[in-house]
């Protein structure tokens, strides 16, 4: 069985063999790949060793210390935070093969086509249809708030395949090439003049029945999977005490006494408290996590994390006064990512709007919590056994 000594010896051949400051750096992060040492918990053979996913930071430890290279996490999140897990879980071999290793290295960024102008909070209600064309599928629809979908080579994508059945048993999963000449991306502007997400149109896409994930109308069962990984890393990244939004707040109560009230030392108390709280929570759900699948508790920790940023923001803007409420940037750029804290003030209580949308709306989240982590009865639910082409819509 693997253990720390063994990672750790395991990880300074590789050091010894691909030198971080000769090796190219994505010669490195494929020569990390191969040697089990990407994810450790996944299978030999597709980037780790199948040692206990605890274990990661003892390698984690080993590069950081010889200053080599990562894949850059926060760029290629959806990949590695909802593609790959779903994929470990649902795909199968050939597919792990073909996507995992240059999904991790960030050779191939990833999108996820799942939400819809028609069907956002009701996912299952979903309009776009993929219709069986032999060994392939033709895929026609619209798909919205899909970020890095400028960037991406590849999609996870759910589609209805059967509008005879009830809407959550008619959607099948597929990968979707988003090179593919049927797909168009348009950016969606926001209130902070950037386009980080866009709308995606899908006009006779054509996607092999081999990029299909899971069984044919088992795409719901398949994308739960990938909405529980979602919230999960959303919600419950790694901090430092101290880290998140909460630290520019801090460190300018600290440097700035000339701002400093009674009032607003009473909700920076609070809301610090409450960050440290939801950061050691996160630390348990991720222990959680390497124990097994996620389970709805991750829908929690989403649904903090969005509170928090937004009543955080608000509090740095109220701190700020006037200065809060400059803004420098109002260009229309394409981001890779979101970088909340390199931004001014007003830039993070702007874009932290967007927090109980995105991932799952908070409304959508307070059910979860509701039904499956407090047992509490279902809200009734009146299109249960309808099929999805008599629904109202």
């Amino acid at each position: 069985m693997t253990d720390a000594a063994d990672l750790r010896r395991r990880t300074r051949r590789l050091l010894e063999t691909s030198p971080p400051a000769t090796t190219p750096r994505l010669d490195f992060l494929r020569a990390r790949f191969d040697a089990g040492l990407a994810w450790v918990h996944c299978p030999e053979g597709l980037g780790g060793l199948g040692a206990p996913r605890e274990l990661q930071s003892v390698v984690d430890t080993e590069l950081a210390a010889a200053a080599a290279p990562d894949n850059d996490p926060r760029r290629i999140g959806i990949g590695l935070g909802m593609a790959a897990p779903t994929l470990l879980a649902h795909g199968t071999p050939e597919q792990q093969e073909r996507f995992l290793r240059p999904l991790w290295t960030g050779e191939e960024v990833w999108c996820q086509l799942f939400s819809e102008p028609g069907a956002g909070s009701d996912l299952a209600a979903l309009a776009t249809r993929a219709v069986r064309d032999g060994d392939e599928w033709t895929v026609d629809g619209q798909k919205v708030w899909t970020s890095s979908a400028h960037l991406a080579r590849w999609a996870i994508l759910i589609a209805r395949t059967d509008p005879d059945v009830p809407k959550h048993r008619g959607i099948s999963y597929f990968v979707c090439d988003m090179s593919d000449p049927g797909v168009e991306v348009r950016p969606l502007r926001q209130i902070t003049g950037e386009a980080e997400f866009n709308e995606v149109f899908l006009t006779g896409v054509r996607i092999p029945d081999a990029h299909r994930i899971g069984a044919v109308g088992d795409g719901w069962n398949v994308a739960r999977t990938t909405l529980m990984n979602e919230r999960v890393s959303i919600g419950g990244l790694p901090l430092p005490r101290e880290g998140g939004m909460i630290e520019p707040v801090a460190c300018t109560w600290r440097e700035r006494p000339d701002l400093r009230t009674h009032g607003l030392h009473r909700r920076l108390l609070a809301l610090w408290a409450d960050a440290e709280i939801a950061r050691l929570s996160a630390r348990r759900l991720r222990q959680q996590l390497a124990a097994g699948r996620p389970g709805p508790e991750g829908s929690a920790m989403k649904l903090t994390f969005a509170r928090l940023n937004q009543q955080i923001s608000s509090l740095e803007l109220d701190l700020l006064g006037e200065e809060g409420l400059h803004y420098d940037d109002w260009t229309m750029r394409r981001p890779e990512l979101v970088d909340f804290t390199g931004r001014d003030a007003g830039y993070r209580y702007l874009r932290a709007k967007g927090n109980s949308i995105e991932g799952g709306t908070s409304e959508v989240l307070l059910n979860i919590v509701a039904e499956r982590v407090l047992q509490l009865p279902a809200e009734p639910r009146t299109d249960k056994d309808v099929a999805w082409k008599d629904l109202a819509r």
